[in-house]
């Protein structure tokens, strides 16, 4: 039998934890994620889906909604949705059966490394990395941007709180641009 032992996309047993100034990075491994695409002819039936299983209207573009399961704006028509891992490891599961044959379902937990910024003057860190005007991001955004030549996903949850998520095999080399980042800042 195999003793396998879960490490993070880093590649530790527990989240990376980095704070420089008045910004903590963190590693979040305990999420569920999942894509959602609208099949043609059924993209009013697939947002009216969508809404029931985050429980507030498919986010517009560039937006975020929901509440512990959340889904943010990835493309026309498109969405991936978030949830915690512990009683959600089947999210995609969820969803498809939530969304029927009105969109097309993908799991993506694996896939993707989700990293949270908080603190003061998250901005000024991420303007270094971005070519978003962050700014002008206001609490509830999503937006695609590059990072350190990688697509990622960035989202503004509120003035003190960010997420990226990216691939997970630019994992290190994300944390590293961030990182690099916050200390050239701070």
């Amino acid at each position: 039998m195999h003793d396998l032992v879960a490490i993070t996309a880093l590649g530790g047993a527990a989240p990376r934890v980095d704070t420089v100034g008045p910004v903590t990075f963190t590693e979040v491994p305990d999420v569920a994620l999942t894509s959602v695409a609208a099949r043609l002819g059924q993209e009013a039936k697939a947002r009216e889906a969508l809404a029931n299983v985050i429980g507030a209207p498919a986010p517009d573009i560039q937006r975020i909604a929901g509440g512990e399961k959340t889904a943010f704006w990835s493309g026309p028509d498109q969405w991936m949705v978030e949830a915690p891992y512990n009683g959600h490891h089947d999210l995609a599961d969820q969803v498809k059966a939530a969304v029927g044959n009105t969109a097309s379902v993908t799991e993506q937990t694996d896939a993707w490394v989700r990293f949270d910024l908080r603190g003061d003057g998250i901005p000024s860190v991420l303007e270094l990395l971005s070519q978003l005007d962050l700014r002008c991001l206001s609490s509830g955004t999503a937006a695609r941007c590059s990072i350190h030549h990688v697509g990622c996903y960035l989202l503004c949850r509120d003035a003190n709180h960010y997420s990226i998520y990216g691939p997970r095999s630019s994992a290190g080399s994300l944390h590293h641009a961030v990182l690099t980042s916050m200390r050239s800042v701070y």
